[in-house]
């Protein structure tokens, strides 16, 4: 029976998380994220979407991301198709990288769009990686904070559901449960 096609229509937003298979390693070092985060600029620049954030744990990633005109199908087969590609010769390996499907949850709210994005910058933390976000290295979250600039990530939208100083504001609302009394 053939897989049901994923909804999507120009502008859609969804939180994608893709899977190791066997839940194995999908980066083993530092070089491995770097290359996917290469390879994940220039999807969003072929494809013109918006990545809104991102974090690469050691055996899944997690990306919200707007479309614009392209499909998020065609956005994520290359994508990780260029890694498994990678990833397979790098190390050696036949078959497949990735656990089945990519999964895509569409979004259509902004308290939504708001909750995901702190789901995945809180992640490493929920993993107990790190004990605060902003340590962990492979996230959008220092991009949030203005730490870390460049063209992979635009928080824009997500700090435009806030007032004042908007980075401030977005990492009170990310951090406000890990606060120990």
């Amino acid at each position: 029976m053939p897989r049901r096609p994923r909804l999507w229509y120009p502008g859609a937003a969804y939180h994608i998380m893709c899977r190791g298979n066997h839940r194995q390693e999908i980066f083993r070092d530092d070089e491995d994220r770097q290359v996917y985060l290469r390879y994940l600029l220039e999807a969003k620049n072929l494809y013109r979407c918006i990545l809104l954030t991102y974090c690469l744990m050691t055996n899944h990633v997690h990306l919200q991301i707007e479309t614009t005109d392209i499909a998020i199908w065609e956005i994520m087969k290359r994508l990780n198709m260029r890694y498994a590609i990678y990833f397979n010769l790098k190390y050696n390996f036949v078959g497949h990288l990735f656990q089945g499907r990519y999964r895509a949850e569409i979004i259509e709210r902004d308290a939504y769009n708001l909750d995901i994005s702190k789901y995945i910058h809180l992640n490493p933390v929920s993993a107990r990686m790190v004990e605060m976000p902003l340590q962990y290295p492979w996230s959008s979250y220092q991009n949030y904070l203005g730490i870390k600039e460049d063209e992979l990530v635009s928080p824009e939208k997500i700090l435009g559901y806030f007032r004042g100083n908007a980075s401030l504001e977005y990492q009170k609302y990310v951090e406000q449960q890990l606060k120990v009394v």
